[in-house]
């Protein structure tokens, strides 16, 4: 049974300007290292962040909470399997929160452009 759904559309540009900006106090309170160090190592950083950005977003747009009730940007990690395939993986007050819910399984669908990214969110019971 579908929870809910969430979609997030972000400029690429955007992300980069925001990271030129205030690097690391950024980075840091947005993504894990995890996140981070897969980004890092792709030849356009800021397009894998966006689309990390619009995935957690999207998560939060499926929950109907936005970031309230002291969930984090980080307590969401967008992770890749072997072949690229996105999965997220929740902890803190976020897989709190959804456990409570009885969300059993939050399926991402991302993908970007030069200019923008975007991310899809379906949560399932």
């Amino acid at each position: 049974m579908i929870f809910g759904i969430g979609i997030d559309l972000i400029e690429v540009d955007r992300i980069k300007r925001v990271c030129d900006k205030w690097g690391s106090r950024f980075t840091s309170r947005i993504f894990t290292k995890n996140e981070l160090d897969y980004c890092n190592s792709k030849r356009n950083r800021y397009q894998s962040l966006a689309g990390r950005f619009a995935a957690k977003e999207a998560l939060f747009k499926a929950l109907g909470t936005g970031l309230n009730f002291g969930m984090r940007w980080k307590e969401i990690e967008v992770v890749n399997d072997k072949l690229g395939k996105p999965s997220i993986v929740l902890s803190g007050e976020v897989a709190s929160f959804t456990d409570r819910l009885g969300i059993k399984e939050a399926l991402v669908s991302m993908s970007h452009t030069k200019q923008f990214a975007v991310a899809q969110v379906i949560l399932v019971k």
